[in-house]
């Protein structure tokens, strides 16, 4: 495999980058022309005196906005640790350069969008969760890898990245194209992944979990559900668990998303807005087509479904269940578990209902083990594809749970677990492992829903708590005003990063100027003024109290129906995207 470079330094002149790569025995260094944004392959000679120098991490690629072409650099990065000998790095600090040396010539207008678009840019780089590595693929599980020809082995990492988990897949489209830089670039993969060193039985072994985040139909909560025509599912998440010990390797793949079909959730500042099943809509087409791609990569399908099966939720499920049946295809079984029902009152013990009922069908598709040296003894047949409403909180507690059961079968295997021990009855590794799955939950919530997950403390502790109910609530009010009144911008930002969204220089209009109604501005003033009026009314209560009452009546009555009317017309109110047409969001 062509691998990367690792470490870089960026030469600045008026008129170009340097991008140096600084690794023993390598002359190449990067040029790239600031006006006419030409990139190509120099030695170091070529290197001005004059030139401001600095070190950076690596290239997250360019992008175009407003005022012309930006380079984004790594700038810090955090090791997290050894991937079978290859270091695995976390991309914590970045910055956005312009090849323009001012904006003067831009209209005050572009000025205000363009610093709009960086901010967007800067958004989506400050939220936690890049990952890269310059000598190691990791947006492929292990049992693709090793399921690879040697035509693919010998690729560069940007020729054989899986796209669905390049997140600076649109900001690379420059390097490639030109097949002698893709020694300056890797993909950087979007998600979670923690890296530990673990002892039982006085044998140590490397246990990691690796999240990859899809860029496909990626965004925010409430602005991207479902499925799009190409079968993309909303938060789709490949979860790989890998566990290594003296030269073996072992790898459990799950995978969740969003329910299969057409249907959206607009934020409407309803506390849980109506999910709402398109209509007029071939959802079988769509359907069909998410799990076809799901079978050619992942083998048989398991879906585990965790919504409620009354209220708002019901119809989902119903339709979901209801696809499978037409589907009619034997490499898809469906089981439907309401797990809010299931666990009400705190009796979380009965999740192990649900892990009975996948036992067998977790045995029958295993998971993926090689020797030490490199002999193919199980491959992975088959996935669990679970889901809730969000993917999010409910989805993690059960794949922790399969997971771990399949940990008990691998350590056995690997000859690190005695016969007859349970791993969880292992505390120390035990703490380690349900740590990393709650922070595993809270990364990917964070990223899809703006606030940790939610159920964390039955993760980390293996019971529901009174202060785990707290906590619960207090995320659920930061997600909901995050929800809806910053979502809009963030998934704008997601849309501009991923290519979504392409800035056009020469037009001078961009769809950040959307003007509000009138009904936006003025009601919350009104709201807010009545209902001001009705506590100062109360606090300086005239000599009687009829006419007291009679104040307050009128103040309080006029800020219910002004707010009655702003519930009404919610999603006038709410931040909605403006960089994507609707169509492209339902």
């Amino acid at each position: 495999m062509a691998t990367a470079y690792q470490s870089f330094n960026l030469h600045t002149t008026p008129e170009k980058f340097y991008v140096e790569a600084c690794d023993d025995g390598t002359n190449d260094v990067l040029a790239i022309d600031r006006v006419s944004t030409e990139m190509t392959l120099t030695g170091r000679k070529d290197i001005p005196p004059s030139a401001v120098t600095r070190p950076i991490c690596g290239i997250m690629g360019t992008i175009r906005l407003v005022a012309g072409m930006y380079l984004i650099v790594i700038t810090k990065k955090r090791k997290v640790g050894d991937l079978f000998g290859h270091a695995v790095w976390k991309a914590v600090d970045f910055d956005v350069i312009s090849y323009k040396k001012t904006v003067l010539h831009l209209t005050d207008t572009q000025t205000q969008d363009n610093k709009t678009f960086l901010s967007m840019i800067n958004n989506v780089l400050t939220t936690d969760g890049f990952y890269f590595a310059t000598d190691y693929d990791l947006t492929h599980t292990l049992q693709r890898l090793s399921n690879t020809s040697p035509d693919f082995q010998e690729m560069s990492l940007l020729e054989r990245a899986d796209q669905r988990f390049v997140w600076n897949g649109n900001l690379l489209r420059e390097f490639i194209a030109q097949p002698e830089l893709h020694r300056f670039a890797f993909p950087v993969i979007h998600g979670f992944i923690a890296m530990k060193s673990c002892c039982i039985n006085g044998k140590i072994f490397d246990w990691m979990i690796i999240s990859r985040r899809s860029c496909f139909r990626a965004g925010v909560r409430y602005y991207v559900r479902g499925i799009d025509s190409e079968g993309h599912a909303a938060n789709f998440v490949e979860t790989e668990q890998i566990v290594q010990y003296n030269g073996g390797k072992a790898s459990f793949v799950q995978t969740r998303g969003s329910m299969p079909f057409f249907w959206s959730q607009r934020p409407n500042l309803k506390y849980k807005p109506k999910p709402q099943i398109g209509k007029n809509t071939n959802h079988l087409d769509g359907f069909q087509r998410h799990f076809d791609s799901q079978i050619i990569t992942y083998g048989k399908q398991v879906i585990l479904n965790l919504v409620n099966q009354k209220g708002s939720e019901k119809p989902l499920e119903q339709a979901f269940a209801r696809m499978v049946s037409n589907l009619a295809n034997g490499m898809i079984k469906y089981i439907a578990f309401d797990f809010h029902q299931e666990c009400s009152r705190m009796r979380w013990d009965r999740l192990q209902i649900l892990v009975d009922a996948a036992s067998e069908m977790q045995d029958d598709f295993g998971y993926f083990m090689v020797d030490a040296d490199g002999k193919v003894l199980i491959q992975q047949e088959g996935t669990f594809r679970s889901n809730c409403m969000d993917c999010l909180d409910r989805t993690n507690v059960i794949q922790s749970l399969l997971a771990r059961r399949s940990l008990q079968s691998q350590l056995q295997r690997l000859g690190v677990l005695h016969v007859g021990q349970r791993v969880e009855e292992q505390a120390d590794f035990e703490k380690i492992y349900k740590n990393a799955w709650a922070d595993n939950a809270n990364a990917c919530a964070k990223q899809y829903a703006g606030t940790g997950a939610l159920k964390t403390d039955f993760t980390r502790t293996g019971k529901r708590t009174q202060w785990g109910l707290v906590m619960d609530g207090w995320n659920s009010m930061i997600r909901y005003y995050k929800n809806n009144f910053s979502d809009g911008f963030r998934q704008d930002s997601i849309d501009l990063f991923l290519g979504n969204y392409a800035v056009d220089e020469a037009d001078g209009h961009t769809p950040l100027h959307v003007q509000k109604d009138w009904k936006f501005l003025t009601l919350p003033i009104i709201m807010v003024v009545a209902f001001s009026m009705c506590i100062i009314c109360l606090l300086m209560a005239g000599d009687t109290w009829t006419e007291t009452l009679a104040y307050v009546l009128f103040w309080g009555s006029a800020s219910a129906t002004t707010a009655a009317v702003i519930l009404f017309n919610g999603k006038e109110f709410v931040d909605a995207p403006k960089l994507v047409q609707k169509e492209k969001m339902d």
